[in-house]
């Protein structure tokens, strides 16, 4: 008897699984399911984007906006934490109904993806060890210098583009951005490119020195797959509204500390 109450839990079991599997989503009017915005983000690029203290709450810019966005439209945000160097083929297999992750607007993405009008307009800027002898006030100033910065995000063209044009220096590509600081708070590399709007995370460590910033010339959007024309046209009014309520303001100088509208405008 005892066998047979195994082995009929057993069976029980695998027909719980196996109802559970057959379970269909219910698709939303404009997402992929309904009363959900699902986001696709790298968690561990602040102040845009990371973990709390406790290691799972995720908190930022980010976050914030999205949650504020979906609840415009209606919905309850839920972010989709991905590794950087795959997060827009995510957004293509149908992960995620859009990307919001310091995604800059460039026009090699555009032909792969929409984007919504900007939100806040970043530009790069060279961060040193406070107690290092090195303080290159310009990118030319980073010739035989190692430079950390993270892999395959605006930073790494930059550096490709100063390459490119004559500049000699030895890089050290890091898979995240917080490591690429805490190599140089360990001394193990000479300066760290990185977006301005993320020195704003380091700025009050006196460990950090940032000693030449560029303009604000690009512009971080939210990645929409191409054709859901009827999320870009909601999301992008969802930000309209932002700006006109005071609630990206309110965002800005939360964040950030200061209210970065003229960025975008």
């Amino acid at each position: 008897m005892k066998k047979l109450a195994v082995l009929t839990a057993a069976m029980a079991a695998a027909l719980v699984l196996a109802t559970g599997c057959s379970k269909k989503v219910e698709k939303g009017e404009f997402t992929l399911e309904k009363g959900l915005l699902k986001i696709g983000m790298e968690i561990g690029y602040p102040p845009m984007e990371y973990y709390d203290v406790d290691g799972k709450t995720p908190v930022g810019f980010d976050i914030e906006l999205g949650k504020a966005v979906a609840e415009k439209l209606g919905l309850k945000a839920e972010f989709v934490d991905t590794a950087w160097d795959g997060i827009f083929a995510g957004l293509e297999t149908n992960k995620y109904d859009c990307v919001m992750s310091a995604a800059t607007i460039t026009p090699g993405r555009l032909e792969s993806m929409d984007f919504s009008k900007p939100y806040v307009g970043n530009g790069q800027t060279i961060v040193v060890n406070a107690k290092s002898a090195n303080k290159p006030a310009s990118p030319a100033e980073l010739t035989g210098l190692t430079v950390a910065y993270q892999a395959e995000t605006t930073s790494d063209i930059f550096m490709e583009k100063q390459a490119a044009a004559g500049l000699s220096f030895k890089p050290a590509e890091f898979d995240k951005v917080i490591n690429a600081y805490d190599e140089l708070k360990l001394g193990r590399c000479d300066a760290v490119v990185s977006d301005a709007l993320v020195y704003a995370n380091y700025k009050d460590d006196p460990a950090f020195e940032s000693t030449w910033t560029g303009d604000a010339d690009e512009y971080f959007g939210v990645a929409i797959r191409k054709g859901n024309s009827q999320l870009l046209d909601k999301v992008n009014a969802a930000i309209d509204e932002m700006i006109a309520d005071g609630t990206m303001k309110a965002l800005y100088e939360k964040v950030f500390g200061a209210d970065l509208s003229s960025t975008v405008q």
